[in-house]
């Protein structure tokens, strides 16, 4: 099976590079764009992302937006969902675990971390989002 394909969401230009040069480098097809309006643009048309993985906190539509609109589009594909934030509040940890995220990491977190978790949704032979 081969890796899934990657979108980053953040508005953070450098943070956005990292992750991306981070992903390629271990064979991950990865797009990125800067805002949760921009996502949902790239997952309508280009629809063969498997994976996302989004700041919480951005201008125009959060993390937090960006998953509640994938969540009542998700009964037409697998898609999973990484949240990453420097602070996430309870509320918004229970939020998200309602909506069906499938992991929160901390900033700053080490990129072996994220690399585990993109690694077990690849290796996953089907990736979606609890109901």
């Amino acid at each position: 099976m081969s890796s899934p394909k990657i979108l980053v969401v953040d508005d953070d230009a450098e943070s956005r590079g990292l992750i991306c040069e981070v992903l390629e480098s271990n064979g991950y097809a990865v797009g990125s764009v800067e805002d949760g309006v921009a996502a949902r643009k790239a997952l309508k048309h280009e629809g063969e992302y498997r994976i996302v993985i989004a700041d919480l906190r951005m201008p125009n539509e959060s993390g937090l937006d960006l998953l509640r609109n994938l969540r009542q589009q998700i009964a037409k594909r697998d898609l999973a969902l990484i949240l990453m934030s420097s602070f996430i509040s309870g509320a918004e940890r229970k939020f998200a675990q309602e909506l069906g995220v499938h992991a929160m990491l901390e900033k700053p977190f080490r990129l072996s971390e994220l690399l585990q978790v993109v690694g077990e949704l690849s290796s996953e032979n089907k990736i979606g989002i609890a109901p």
